[in-house]
């Protein structure tokens, strides 16, 4: 389907989650934020270091769209943030100016994160890296959904905000039933 409406994988998923968002908060108007990379130039691919940026992917889902229209609007809005992902987060939040709450993201509550780069840790001579899974306990976002591509197939997991969800709602978004 993808390749047939000439959208992305990234673009693929990011519509569906802003669909489920959309059917559980009932709003058209879904907000989601996503990390990229920030190496699109070749002569930063060699170097080492943070160089990631967030982007906001802002969908209307207004008049029930059939799943191939919704996939049309968000490669549009892809394709609008993919233009302008050398603004820093910081400055597209200067410019729009949200109301400000410390408790939560000016611009987006909700993450969702395609990691399709190779996950091998870097070779550097001398050094031996291994990747280390850290939970801090808290959730950045209210929600998050984070995805990596392994051996041709898809692995994910939700971070949530347990003042907002439960489990049982997790488990339901995720399509994970609960045995009792």
């Amino acid at each position: 389907m993808s390749r047939r409406e000439s959208v992305s994988l990234f673009m693929t998923l990011l519509a569906a989650f802003q669909l489920l968002l959309h059917r559980y908060a009932r709003q058209n108007d879904i907000v989601v934020g996503s990390p990229i990379a920030g190496r699109d130039r070749p002569e930063l691919e060699g170097l080492i270091g943070l160089f990631a940026n967030t982007l906001v992917f802002r969908t209307d889902l207004s008049g029930n769209p059939i799943f191939r229209e919704l996939l049309g609007r968000v490669r549009e809005v892809a394709l609008a943030a993919y233009r302008h992902q050398d603004v820093p987060f910081e400055k597209l939040v200067e410019q729009v100016k949200p109301e400000r709450n410390l408790s939560h993201s000016p611009l987006f509550q909700v993450m969702f994160a395609l990691q399709n780069a190779p996950s091998a840790p870097p070779k550097l001579e001398g050094l031996t890296l291994t990747s280390v899974a850290v939970d801090s306990g808290t959730a950045k976002f209210d929600l998050t959904l984070s995805l990596r591509e392994e051996d041709e197939e898809l692995k994910g997991w939700l971070e949530y905000n347990t003042d907002l969800f439960d489990a049982a709602t997790i488990h339901r978004m995720a399509g994970i039933s609960i045995l009792s």
